[in-house]
């Protein structure tokens, strides 16, 4: 019983995944539009400086120019993103990272979506075959936590392959796949780093799967007990969707910091840019509003709504085809 939930929902998952791929990156590369980098200090410039600042500190006629900062880069929709990346990367970037969702999706999708099959058993009323909503919601978020712990490696691998070719060619990571990435990742920067955002992945997760798994199933069976329509593809299509949309505003704020931490750059001996989930919350806020946090709303309810479709439109498929097994 609890294997089969597993392989239903892994297959689901891994087929919406890869179908939406080219969504999720263009939602990741607006969720870092706007971070600023404070540039390291030149010790060459700073020592050149030092001769102009100590003649005009003794009232010379000296003047020093330092350069403004660059402006900020303009902000730009998801159909201008997805142009520029196909622009300046080809066709081919569209799909940059999709080994890292397709494991993502066996190690995280695969765990939550097998969980909440057990759980959802476990938990409904086996008089009434009812199982009440706040159930539904414990059970996504046990389901959603345990899923995004077990998968956070590949989630950061994806997040820095989708978000790579926004980079400098310089400082450009360039993995080769996910496992590359993965294992760059262990031994430049240690195995911690393949859990670093875990706790936002977590939460995330969590707000994800009790949302869409819960949403779901409550609103699916709505629609069946009123009457509204049969149990079929139009149930499954408009249920997923409402679900998507759900989980999309849900998610989001934890979504954007998770992507900023996953995808920040430390340098051995300096700070990171963010000392964690909260401190990368407050700057991103103070230097860009609190809207930012719904940065990549659009790319993610685009994305969520067909991702969300695609599941559970498939998941009802296999489960009819693997009916009998």
């Amino acid at each position: 019983m609890g294997v089969k939930g597993f392989v239903e929902g892994g297959i689901a998952s891994i087929i919406a995944g890869c179908s939406t791929h080219p969504l999720d990156l263009i939602k990741v590369r607006m969720q870092l539009q706007g971070e600023t980098q404070v540039p390291k200090p030149d010790p060459a410039a700073a020592q050149a400086l030092r001769p102009a600042m100590a003649a005009a500190a003794r009232g010379g006629s000296s003047s020093i120019h330092v350069p403004a900062p660059p402006a900020p880069a303009p902000r730009v929709g998801p159909i201008a993103v997805g142009v520029r990346i196909i622009q300046q990367e080809g066709v081919a970037a569209m799909f940059s990272g999709v080994s890292a969702t397709m494991l993502r999706q066996c190690l995280y999708s695969t765990t939550r979506m097998g969980l909440y099959d057990i759980l959802k058993k476990k938990w409904t009323d086996p008089e009434s075959g009812n199982m009440p909503l706040q159930r539904k919601i414990g059970a996504g978020l046990i389901a959603g936590a345990i899923g995004a712990a077990v998968g956070n490696p590949a989630d950061v691998a994806m997040v820095r392959m989708q978000a790579d070719g926004r980079l400098p060619a310089a400082q450009r990571r360039n993995y080769k796949s996910v496992v590359d990435a993965i294992t760059c990742m262990a031994k430049q920067e240690g195995v911690t780093s393949l859990w670093r955002g875990s706790s936002l992945t977590v939460n995330r997760a969590m707000l994800v799967t009790a949302s869409q798994l819960a949403s779901y199933d409550q609103i699916k069976e709505t629609i069946l007990h009123k009457g509204l329509m049969r149990d079929g593809l139009g149930t499954h299509i408009t249920a997923s969707f409402a679900a998507g949309f759900v989980a999309a505003v849900a998610s989001n704020p934890v979504d954007v910091i998770k992507t900023r931490v996953m995808n920040m750059k430390v340098e051995p001996g300096a700070a990171p840019p963010y000392k964690g989930a909260l401190d990368c919350a407050v700057k991103t806020v103070r230097s860009e509003g609190p809207m930012a946090l719904y940065k990549g709303f659009i790319p993610t309810i685009s994305r969520q709504g067909p991702f969300t479709v695609v599941l559970f439109v498939t998941l009802e498929q296999v489960r009819k085809l693997l009916k009998d097994f």
